[in-house]
């Protein structure tokens, strides 16, 4: 008889023998359990390290576990490693500076001086431009219309604000609107700004006669508003509703939102308003920025006649080039240099002066609690102004010689004595409004910002070529000006910073190989003075005839006939 635990080798009764199951385990690694006398199974004793290092291996043998616990493992080892070994035998990282990232043009300088004056091979005032005028291909037709003005819909008063310029755009676009609206326009109101701080009216720096007298047929405009209007409001100007117009507004929105109410009211005033009207805008609104800008704003006597006198001795002193100079528009004023965030080569006491000038100014705008301010960044991305010493070497690399007369506009510079001094060798007959104008002459413009800028306006404007080193209103309106006159070309020279800030960051850079690369940013400033308008650009800055030649006189917006 056939034992009944031998069913389990030979299968069933009678058949033939059975392979043996398949063990969970390898058998090399399989223990069976050992019985006892009474056959009980006697179980290994077993530490509780044992089981948790059984546990850990098996969790590791699994793939998806490999990946959970390797880079626990492998920190766990760093940790261990850096915990037996001194730190001073770990090697140091050396930081380098990003080229381009750090202010190293002095050293440029005095590297290349040498060499610099030693090479007169040329001289740009008399090549500089190779691309002709557009001839009359580029100016606007500023037709005078002479029909008479419909009955006005109301008056409007606007707040202009900001610096000279802005308050010149504020002043071009409240003429397009007034005019567009068929409103009657009041000479517009100057805000006294805090960083400006000049409290001038329109009459001290434009010619308000002149500027009525042009605009007569296409906008009414007066000096104030009517006493029988003011009555109305108990001569009280907060009492006059006032618009709060989001920036770059369309015409369109002037009249769905503002026409119904200067009709209801006869009288509204905008205030702020700089930049509150879209640069897309229908050809008449152009007309009329344009008919105001070129024409219409022409600066007061006594601005006119101190800058026509500077204009006149600049010439005198470039009769080596028939008098022809160049105007630079130079930003390194204290205030421009601390808001820039740029670090230059003052050490800490330029530290300290620019904090406390972004205290004065930006009151908190500059420590906010996690903002990060990287000069490095800036200086790479082309957002530091240049320095007096930069623009020195900026010309002379592009083919103006020491004998080149230079008129340089901008407010009190930085540290002037050192920062001008290397310009100043380079170009010793610069001139600005304060060395060619007598203490006398500019005492009526000394305390008044915009005043002062307006004569530099002026001489900048009647210049051969005209340097901008920062952005700003000020360059814009002088390169469309410019256009106007010279008939399409701007004769402008904007240098590309990004690119001047890896030029003077290469200690291996020769005289030779920084003009080849500055001759060409000049080619390419003369090819960029005559493109074309694209339709969002500023009309002040591409007085673009196509804007302007055609006059609907059938938009102007009448007055609804009486019911």
């Amino acid at each position: 008889m056939v034992p009944h635990h031998a069913y389990s080798r030979l299968g069933s009764p009678g058949g033939t023998p059975s392979p043996p199951g398949s063990p969970r385990r390898s058998p090399r690694t399989h223990r069976w359990p050992s019985k006892s006398a009474s056959g009980r199974v006697l179980q290994a004793p077993r530490a509780l390290v044992q089981r948790m290092a059984w546990m850990l291996l098996s969790l590791l043998l699994r793939r998806q576990a490999i990946f959970l616990f390797a880079p626990l493992l492998y920190v766990a080892g760093m940790l261990f490693y850096m915990g037996t070994v001194s730190l001073e035998d770990v090697p140091r990282i050396i930081s380098r500076p990003s080229p381009g990232s750090i202010y190293r043009s002095p050293q440029l300088y005095r590297r290349l001086r040498t060499d610099m004056n030693a090479d007169n091979s040329s001289d740009a005032l008399a090549t500089v431009w190779r691309h002709p005028y557009k001839g009359g291909m580029w100016r606007p037709c500023m037709n005078m219309t002479m029909n008479e003005l419909p009955d006005s819909n109301g008056y409007i008063y606007v707040e202009a604000n900001g610096g000279l310029n802005q308050q010149r755009a504020s002043i071009c676009n409240a003429v397009a609107v007034a005019g567009y609206l068929n409103a009657t326009l009041v000479i517009p109101n100057f805000h006294y700004h805090s960083i400006w701080r000049d409290p001038s009216k329109f009459k001290d720096i434009y010619d308000e006669e002149h500027f009525i007298n042009t605009l007569k047929n296409d906008v009414r405009i007066l000096d104030k508003v009517p006493d029988f209007i003011m009555e109305r409001f108990g001569h009280n100007m907060s009492n006059v509703h006032n618009f709060k117009i989001k920036a770059w507004s369309s015409i369109q929105y002037y009249k769905d939102a503002v026409l119904p109410k200067l009709i209801e009211e006869k009288f509204i005033r905008i205030s702020p308003f700089a930049n509150r009207l879209s640069f897309d805008a229908p050809s008449t609104v152009q007309r009329l920025r344009c008919l105001a800008n070129f024409e219409a704003l022409r600066f007061s006597n006594p601005i006119a006649t101190l800058a026509e006198k500077l204009i006149s001795q600049m010439k005198e002193h470039s009769t080596d080039n028939n008098g022809r100079y160049i105007a630079v528009h130079l930003r390194f004023e204290e205030d421009m240099v601390a808001f820039s965030c740029c670090i230059f080569d003052g050490g800490e006491e330029e530290k300290q002066d620019m904090n406390a000038a972004r205290e004065r100014g930006w009151s908190g705008k500059f420590t906010k609690p996690g903002r990060v301010i990287r000069p490095g960044v800036i200086r790479m991305n082309g957002k530091c102004p240049l320095t007096p010493l930069e623009v020195g070497l900026i010309l002379r690399g592009m083919g103006f010689s020491n004998n080149t007369a230079i008129y340089l506009a901008s407010g009190k510079i930085y540290k002037a004595e050192k920062t001008m001094a290397p310009l100043l060798e380079m170009f010793p007959l610069l001139q600005t409004k304060e060395t060619l104008a007598s203490a006398e002459e500019l005492a009526p413009f000394k305390n008044y910002s915009s005043r002062m800028a307006a004569v530099d306006y002026n001489v900048c404007l009647h210049s051969e070529v005209f340097v901008t080193t920062q952005g700003g209103n000020f360059p814009h309106f002088l390169i469309g000006h410019r256009r106007y006159l010279y008939g399409g070309h701007s004769k402008t020279i904007k240098p590309d910073k990004r690119k001047l800030s890896l030029l003077f960051d290469n200690p291996k850079i020769s005289w030779k190989a920084l003009k080849r690369q500055l001759l060409n940013m000049r080619a390419h400033s003369d090819a960029k003075g005559i493109e074309i308008k694209r339709p969002n650009d500023s009309i002040y800055t591409y007085p673009c005839p196509d804007c302007m030649c055609r006059s609907n006189k059938s938009e102007v917006l009448k007055s609804p006939p009486a019911r």
